[in-house]
C-alpha cells in the first residue's frame, strides 16, 4: 500500500471513529501523591447515556531497556514485584525524569522529548546493572495500559554493553543482575517466567528491529 493510500485510509478511519468517542463530564480525584493520580470519571457515552463508574490513573512515563553485552548475553534484573507477590526476571527500567515533564502525564500532555527518554534509559542501565553502551536504538513508544492509564513506555535496545562501574540503587531498590542468553529468555517467556508484559513486548521488538 502506498503512502497516499495509507493516509487516506487513516483519515477515513478517523471520520468513522468520531461516533465512538466518550466525552468526559466529571472528574473526582481519589488519590494524588508522588506515586499515582487515581481518578473516578463520569463519561457521556456515544448514545448520550452517562457512565460514572470509570476509574483511570496516571503514573510517570517510563523506559524499558533491552541490553546486550559484548558476548551476546542479555542483562536482566530480578526483583520483588508486590503486585503479584513474587520475584520476577525482567529488563532494566525506570521512570522518566525530564525538565519538561509535570508530575503526571495528564497534567503535561506528555511533554517528554526523546532526549529525556534516552537519558533516562542510559542512567537506568548504568544504575541497575553497572553497564553502559554507546549503541542505542529507540524501538517503540507505546501506551502502557490504554484501557486504564495514560502513561507511555519508551522501549530501547542497547548493544555492545560494557562494564562501567558498580550498580547504584535507590533506597527502595533491591535487585540482582543476571545474564541470560536469547535461548534462555525465549524459554522463560514460553513457560510464563518472564512476567512483565511490556518487557515481553520489548524483547520481541528487539529481536525484530535491532
Amino acid at each position: 500500500m502506498t503512502g497516499g493510500k495509507e493516509e487516506k485510509l487513516m483519515n477515513n478511519q478517523k471520520d468513522d471513529d468520531k461516533n465512538l468517542i466518550w466525552e468526559p463530564v466529571k472528574t473526582e480525584y481519589l488519590v494524588r501523591d508522588a506515586w499515582m493520580d487515581l481518578r473516578k470519571m463520569t463519561y457521556r457515552l456515544p448514545d448520550g447515556k452517562l457512565l460514572d463508574t470509570i476509574y483511570t490513573y496516571s503514573r510517570r512515563n517510563y523506559v524499558i531497556i533491552v541490553p546486550e553485552d559484548e558476548e551476546g548475553n542479555y542483562l536482566c534484573v530480578r526483583q520483588f514485584r508486590y503486585g503479584i507477590g513474587v520475584v520476577t526476571t525482567e529488563f532494566p527500567a525506570g521512570c522518566i525524569e525530564g525538565a519538561k515533564e509535570a508530575q503526571y502525564v495528564s497534567e503535561a500532555n506528555c511533554g517528554i522529548t526523546m532526549e529525556d527518554a534516552l537519558a533516562t534509559a542510559q542512567r537506568e542501565l548504568r544504575e541497575e546493572t553497572g553497564y553502559a553502551s554507546e549503541n542505542w536504538k529507540h524501538l517503540m513508544t507505546i501506551p502502557s495500559n490504554a484501557t486504564l492509564a495514560d502513561n507511555f513506555a519508551y522501549i530501547f535496545s542497547a548493544r555492545q554493553c560494557r562494564r562501567a562501574g558498580n550498580i547504584q540503587l535507590d533506597d527502595t531498590e533491591f535487585l540482582n543482575t543476571v545474564k541470560l542468553s536469547a535461548t534462555e529468555l525465549d524459554r522463560l517467556i514460553q513457560y510464563g517466567q518472564f512476567q512483565q508484559a511490556m518487557h515481553v513486548l520489548a524483547w520481541l521488538l528487539a529481536k525484530q528491529l535491532s
